[in-house]
């Protein structure tokens, strides 16, 4: 439990955590099973610490979270049973077209995916939210890449578990967001198709439907009961990603990514 969580346990795992991000990042490994999240409540522990940390250490502000594993697609690929959530920091969050240093990674991926911009606040309910409650909230969709950054020794094994990747974001590494859509209620957004190509070549595709429960919004519904559970509200500007349709793709020096969703436009990053 995290009431049981010891101070000494977290400092360890945090600095090894921490390890992976910055200019110098170098790769995690596993945690020690002495300091080792065991549960899923002890991960989102350690995952705020180190949220803490990074912003005390100059990498900006939090202004989202990225849902993960809300895809079958991406369930199977990463061999987890549930979504699990990430924050997104303002300093790697790009509008339209996002420019990355590539050597700043350990070992860079992109994903295809449709975003929103909260318009108003979803507060802590202990009645629990629907898709017809969260949807009043959105003010914007937008087609979007999420990076996602590999930090790990043996990430092809699954080595480490998941828990250390729900501590260490689950992969977040930044996003790009297409214009925002703000008529999106006239769109069918279980419909849209989304692909994404890398250097002109066409990598994979997906729909909306692919989300949880066959609408990407109830993506939002997951995060806001997830939320509400944790005593959490979602604040007016938040951006959230819902998940990606494609499967990861994992990039070399100087590629160009581009991702289209029907109805939704494009959002563009070079590496």
């Amino acid at each position: 439990m995290v009431e049981e969580y010891r101070e000494e346990y977290w400092k360890q795992a945090l600095e090894q955590l921490r390890a992976g991000r910055g200019r110098d990042c170098r790769a995690i490994g596993e945690l020690p099973a002495s300091v080792s999240p065991v549960n899923m409540s002890e991960a989102m522990h350690l995952q705020d610490a180190l949220n803490q940390r990074l912003v005390a250490d100059g990498f900006g502000n939090i202004v989202g979270t990225k849902i993960g594993c809300t895809t079958r697609i991406m369930q199977e690929y990463l061999g987890m049973e549930h979504p699990c959530t990430g924050a997104i920091f303002d300093s790697s969050l790009f509008s339209e077209i996002g420019v990355y240093e590539f050597n700043s990674f350990l070992h860079v991926g992109v994903e295809c995916e449709i975003a929103v911009t909260l318009g108003e606040s979803i507060p802590v309910s202990s009645e629990g939210y629907s898709l017809e409650s969260v949807s009043p909230a959105v003010a914007s969709v937008h087609a979007a890449i999420e990076v996602v950054d590999d930090r790990y020794h043996d990430f092809e094994n699954r080595i480490p578990d998941c828990y250390t990747w729900v501590a260490d974001d689950f992969f977040a590494a930044g996003a790009v967001l297409g214009k925002p859509v703000t008529d999106w209620t006239k769109l069918d957004l279980p419909s849209l198709r989304g692909n994404m190509l890398i250097d002109g070549e066409e990598v994979g595709d997906g729909f909306g439907r692919d989300i949880i429960n066959g609408h990407p919004l109830e993506a939002l519904v997951w995060l806001a009961n997830e939320q509400s559970r944790r005593g959490h509200e979602i604040p007016a500007g938040w951006v959230v990603m819902l998940g990606s349709v494609v499967q990861t793709k994992w990039l070399q020096s100087g590629q160009k990514v581009e991702v289209e969703i029907e109805g939704l436009g494009k959002a563009v990053a070079q590496f």
